[in-house]
């Protein structure tokens, strides 16, 4: 039986507040199973059309805050409705289920899961941006799309964790 194409999203941005911000970063990571490709759009590359053309032919969309936060940003900078268009699971949801409260940062240290870019956060993912922007920083650059990088790869191994199929118990007849 085939596996399904399942995407893992995350977005950065240069704020908090659609209409006052824009989208810099879409950061897909597509597994398929054991094959896998990451795909980012970065600046003007974030338009309908190529996030539509990165998400061809995905089963689940799996986002963390992704119901409050990235999802609605793509609906509003982009006219897509992603969990129309998509089936969409906001993994914080599952964390919230299992007492992991926090960020996806704090959630990650909760459970263990590593992390090249330790100290980054959404604040300085926006300095890092303009950055790139205002003094053509490819270093600043560099490091924003690992960091994004990092964001969607781990929600993989967030969702491995957190959606383990659970054994069944064998019971023996007496």
């Amino acid at each position: 039986m085939p596996s399904s194409l399942d995407a893992y999203l995350d977005i950065e941005t240069t704020g908090l507040w659609p209409p006052y911000s824009v989208i810099t970063v879409v950061g897909i990571y597509l597994v398929c199973g054991q094959d896998s490709r990451f795909v980012q759009l970065v600046g003007e590359q974030v338009t309908s059309d190529s996030l539509l053309e990165g998400l061809s032919g995905i089963s689940t969309l799996y986002t963390y805050n992704g119901s409050r936060f990235d999802l609605p940003f793509i609906n509003f900078h982009l006219g897509i409705n992603l969990a129309e268009v998509f089936q969409h699971r906001d993994l914080m949801h599952d964390c919230w289920r299992n007492s992991l409260k926090g960020g996806l940062k704090c959630v990650e240290q909760q459970l263990g899961i590593g992390r090249q870019s330790r100290g980054l956060n959404g604040y300085q993912a926006i300095r890092l941006w303009w950055q790139y922007v205002n003094d053509y920083d490819e270093h600043a650059l560099a490091t924003l799309l690992e960091y994004n990088k990092e964001d969607v790869v781990n929600l993989k191994a967030l969702k491995e964790i957190l959606l383990k199929p659970v054994p069944v118990a064998h019971l023996s007849a007496k």
